[in-house]
């Protein structure tokens, strides 16, 4: 084999930014192991109501067999709770995790907390506590964002004054939850993910007998319509189309071509996440006239990060509208997820899983135009209201 083939082994793609367990991930180390655990356990009923945390630890007790029939703090406060032991990493699942497997499980948590005693992190917390001293593990404090003084203690050690040298590290005393809590939250939504606009124009339009995305209600095509409204909420817009449609999408928008074949709208949206896994992607389809800023703006403002998307509850029945929705980034391994079992569905992936679900503003503006008789009707209403 030849060193171009070599360096061809892999496909080309980005991948998402996860650190040791997640993209939000903080350690926490400095003090006895069951100290950190109650201090998860007391943070939770402040982080839990919108964010979906896991917890990391290790259990050093010998064996599996050791009966265990009351649950964790963690488990009784409501999070989910990762416990490596020795022979095993414990899930209540009786085959091995692997580490992929473990990566997939925990990615689709908004915020994992690490005993940072036995396991590294992005992030951490570190503890002033005497019995679990900080002098031998500064390889693990890379990026301390917090200090917290346990009881008795009143100033940072001059070793973890020197090693984060130039930087203003925030100190909080221990049995302050609240404002610990406060502080995690803050951290959280500093790392919220940036949001991407995607327009879904690649479509066949068989209904219509007539390219959705080239009708025009506003005096231009839909497609920079829709992308212009995007515009304002999103850091870049992308025009999704199918690869022999690149051709024909006018200067000033982004071709963003279908890598996903034959998927209906999903096309779109998994191209979008094999381009950007680390952006949250604004999804809108092109078929929508009456969308206007206001309820692209409700949209936004009521975005929930922690869920798997922030969608507008169909105005026909009781379930999401999946083409006007905020995709977060760990909705690409769930859509894949559901691929994978035969669905291509993107509302059957909404539906079942952790996604925040909006009251429209405008209901009417949720209103899709997909045949001839549509269209007049839609162009006499918005004739009417110019």
């Amino acid at each position: 084999m030849n060193n171009a083939a070599a360096h061809t082994k892999h496909a080309a793609m980005a991948r998402p930014a996860v650190g040791e367990f997640n993209r939000h991930e903080l350690a926490i180390l400095g003090a006895p192991c069951g100290i950190i655990k109650e201090l998860t356990a007391r943070l939770l009923p402040h982080l839990t109501t919108d964010l979906r945390v896991a917890y990391v630890d290790a259990d050093h007790a010998a064996g599996d067999a050791e009966a265990e029939n009351v649950l964790s703090p963690v488990l009784q406060a409501g999070a989910t709770e990762l416990t490596d032991k020795i022979h095993f990493r414990r899930l209540d699942l009786p085959q091995n995790l692997d580490r992929f497997t473990q990566q997939q499980w925990l990615g689709e948590q908004s915020l994992v907390l690490v005993n940072g005693n036995h396991f590294r992190a992005q992030q951490q917390i570190a503890i002033i506590d005497p019995r679990k001293p900080l002098d031998r593990k500064l390889d693990r404090l890379t990026n301390v964002q917090l200090f917290l003084l346990s009881e008795g203690e009143t100033e940072i050690p001059a070793y973890l004054q020197e090693h984060t040298a130039g930087r203003v590290v925030p100190v909080l005393s221990l049995d302050d939850t609240a404002g610990i809590a406060a502080w995690v939250r803050q951290c959280w939504q500093e790392h919220t993910p940036p949001i991407f606009g995607l327009v879904l124009a690649g479509g066949r339009s068989q209904r219509m007998q007539a390219d959705k995305s080239r009708l025009r209600y506003h005096q231009e095509e839909q497609r920079a319509h829709a992308a212009a409204l995007l515009a304002p909420w999103c850091q870049e817009v992308f025009v999704s189309c199918r690869p022999d449609q690149v051709a024909d999408i006018p200067a000033g928008l982004q071709p963003l071509p279908d890598q996903f074949l034959d998927l209906g709208p999903l096309s779109g949206i998994l191209s979008a996440f094999r381009q950007n896994p680390n952006a949250a992607w604004l999804v809108v389809a092109c078929d929508l006239p009456f969308l206007s800023e206001n309820t692209l703006r409700y949209l936004v403002e009521h975005r929930q990060a922690g869920r798997m998307a922030t969608a507008f509850q169909s105005p026909e029945n009781e379930f999401p509208e999946p083409l006007i929705t905020i995709w977060e980034p760990q909705s690409y391994a769930a859509l894949l997820r559901f691929l994978a079992l035969g669905y291509s569905c993107p509302r059957k992936a909404l539906i079942n899983s952790d996604v925040a679900v909006l009251t429209p503003p405008a209901a009417e503006e949720l209103r899709n135009v997909n045949t001839p008789q549509e269209r007049e009707a839609a162009e006499r209403e918005l004739g009417r209201k110019s």
